[in-house]
């Protein structure tokens, strides 16, 4: 029996848990566009709507949520899972009540676990389930195998792209290289676009409708526009203070946009894909079978 398949069975064994949490997974295509800072405030945001929210940092290497946040963890993800460490004890306090966990060397070693270690981490991940209501994973940038294997086990997908010539082909080229794996399946992914750093409305739907036109006609696949965030001199200067832009700067431009997506995320609940592909035990048991 594969990984897969235990951790599919040590699922459905503890499938009377009533809550999962909701899984954002946000992505980019390339470096530099503000990914980062779109998981950190969203959450922050949405904590601030009475949710409970966990950041897992799944940039690998380089901690940008850490930086931003001006904490570092003492324990990450591979303490949890080889160090016998609980997940309370990998869950960092962030602003706002939100919770931070530091992907330590990457999820790809989830791949080569055993059997115990297998158990181990569903009983702690359905821990999370139970004590978060909405989980964001910042993704790496690029078209890495790590950010397909879990844009891919993802039923909700945030693309941040910016106005830049070279966001919008690495964004298209993200969609194409999901579009085409074998284990792609539109229905049960919804994609949601947001434009960062446009320099007003007409600039950020203008951006959806240029990636969405090519997205449609080429690998005929459906995108949303969610909204956008506005170009914002703030932004940089909280990224410097170490402090969100929602935390230190709130009536800031960017602070009102990411509140409204915010909003934007908590209505659309109910028109998410199937609810068996929710909770991030749900994404972990997707992950081990696209990982391998």
């Amino acid at each position: 029996m594969d990984q897969a398949q235990q951790l599919r069975n040590i699922v459905k064994k503890q499938n009377k848990k009533e809550h999962l949490a909701r899984v954002i997974t946000v992505t980019s295509g390339k470096g530099g566009v503000g990914k980062s800072n779109v998981s950190l405030n969203l959450a922050i945001q949405l904590s601030r709507l009475e949710k409970r929210v966990v950041v897992l940092d799944a940039d690998f290497g380089l901690a940008n949520v850490e930086v931003m946040l001006g904490i570092r963890p003492e324990y990450n993800l591979a303490d949890l899972i080889f160090h016998g460490r609980d997940l309370r004890d990998v869950v960092s306090p962030g602003p706002e009540n939100i919770g931070f966990i530091s992907g330590g060397s990457g999820l790809r070693e989830l791949t080569n676990l055993n059997s115990d270690q297998i158990q181990s981490l569903v009983r702690m991940m359905y821990e999370l389930d139970n004590i978060a209501d909405v989980v964001i994973i910042d993704t790496g940038a690029g078209i890495s195998d790590s950010v397909i294997d879990l844009v891919l086990a993802s039923s909700e997908v945030l693309l941040v792209a910016t106005p830049e010539p070279t966001s919008i082909t690495d964004a298209y080229a993200l969609l194409k290289t999901l579009c085409r794996h074998e284990e792609f399946y539109e229905n049960n992914t919804k994609i949601r676009m947001v434009a960062n750093r446009a320099r007003g409305y007409n600039e950020g739907k203008e951006l959806f409708d240029k990636l969405d036109t090519v997205v449609e006609k080429f690998l005929n696949m459906k995108m949303q526009y969610l909204g956008y965030i506005p170009y914002d001199e703030k932004l940089p200067k909280s990224v410097m203070r170490q402090q969100p832009v929602t935390v230190v700067y709130p009536n800031a431009a960017s602070s009102r946009a990411m509140f409204e997506l915010a909003l934007l995320l908590d209505n659309g609940l109910e028109d998410m894909p199937e609810k068996r592909s929710r909770g991030i035990s749900g994404l972990l048991t997707k992950l081990f079978r696209y990982g391998r």
